[in-house]
């Protein structure tokens, strides 16, 4: 950690900063007790590969987050294959495509053009 003053709009700051990819050194005041040390992050885990659901096993595609539906793709009866684009659901001003995890039959559509949904809203059931 690296300590600067800083200045903004007339007042003083003082600030400390960390060097990214540095080994980190404690920091170390008078008559204050010594800090313990710090364990290392443990590293990510890999991303795991997308894997589909045996055929014909059901999909329930839920709002990843809340938004507006800005486009349906399918219909009650429709067959669908793995990433299939179901429907395009906007977010913060971003459009968002939602896949199907699964191939099967489209058996339930809970939502329409211009509908809201709330993260965690069931929008397609897949069988």
């Amino acid at each position: 950690m690296k300590r600067f003053k800083v200045t903004v709009n007339g007042v003083a700051y003082e600030v400390e900063v960390e060097e990214v990819g540095a080994v980190e050194q404690p920091v170390v005041r008078p008559g204050a007790p010594s800090p313990a040390p710090v364990e290392p992050a443990a590293p990510a885990a890999p991303p795991q590969p997308k894997v589909a659901p045996p055929a014909g096993g059901a999909g329930t595609v839920t709002a990843p987050m809340p938004g507006n539906i800005n486009d349906v793709r399918v219909s009650v009866g429709d067959q669908v294959n793995v990433d299939t684009v179901l429907v395009v659901l906007e977010a913060m001003k971003m459009e968002n495509e939602i896949n199907s995890p699964v191939a099967g039959t489209v058996k339930v559509l809970n939502v329409s053009k211009g509908q809201s949904v709330n993260a965690g809203d069931v929008m397609v059931v897949i069988g």
